[in-house]
Parts: C-alpha cells; structure tokens; sequence
C-alpha cells in the first residue's frame, strides 16, 4: 500500500505548478482547476516518488517534483506499465491509458532530465478519471491489474 505524497495543478499551460494538500478531481475536469484535465486519455498524470529520488540521485541534483508537471505523487508503491491498468487513491479511481513521455521542456529545467526520465515509465503515468472524489495528502494509494 502506498501514500500519495503530493498534489499540483497548473491554470494555464506553463505556468507554474501549484501544490496543493487537498484536490477535488472528477471525470469532468481531472484535478480541478487543472489547464490539462479535459476528458481523455491523459486528465490526471502520476508520477512515482521512489523513482523521482532515484532519477535525482542519478542527476546528482535536487529537484522539485512539481518541474516534472505531473499532478499527483505517490510513495510506496510502484506504478503500473501497462494500459487499463488501475490506481485507487482515497475514493478516486484511475485508469491507466499511456506513459507520460518526458519532452524537451525537462532538459530546461534540469539538463539530463528528459534521457533519465525516458526509460521505464519513469516520467509517469496518464490516467483517464473513472471515478472522481476529494484526495489528501496522505490518502492510501492501491495498484490493480485490469484483468
């Protein structure tokens, strides 16, 4: 069983991430207030902290996860590598759709970062919404096949 360690949105595409301790997020919207939470493939992004830390060891480099801009981050529990697969955390049910590909917009922020992140799954996970709800910092986070 996992924790899910962060929350962040963006209002507007490049604009920083906001952290947030608490999120509503729904099959409408992602996480509220969310610039990428539109119905599809990819409304809420997961990153894992366990492999962010790796990442930054590798990088030799302390680095905020939010530069990763994904909206939720969970400890504990590795995440899921394939399509359909599904993740709980609190109420909330996600279904996994794609790997979230690392793009150039990481080596801005930390050279390096896009190769370390591209192997893996390593940048996250997009996640359509199935089932939305209120998350917390410290909600308990679960993996599930989809078979």
């Amino acid at each position: 069983m996992g924790r899910l360690v962060g929350i962040a949105r963006r209002e507007t595409k490049r604009a920083p991430m906001d952290e947030l301790e608490v999120a509503e997020i729904s099959t409408e919207t992602g996480v509220a207030m969310d610039s990428r939470g539109k119905r599809g493939n990819r409304q809420v992004t997961v990153l894992s902290a366990d492999v962010w830390s790796t990442v930054c060891n590798e990088l030799d480099s302390e680095i905020p996860w939010t530069i990763r801009r994904s909206n939720l981050l969970v400890q504990g529990i590795g995440l899921p590598q394939r399509a359909g697969d599904l993740i709980d955390i609190g109420d909330v049910r996600l279904q996994v759709m794609t790997e979230v590909d690392p793009c150039s917009r990481m080596d801005e922020q930390c050279p390096g970062l896009t190769a370390a992140l591209g192997p893996d799954w390593r940048g996250g996970v997009g996640c359509k919404v199935l089932s939305g709800g209120t998350v917390r910092i410290g909600d308990r986070v679960s993996v599930h096949s989809a078979e």
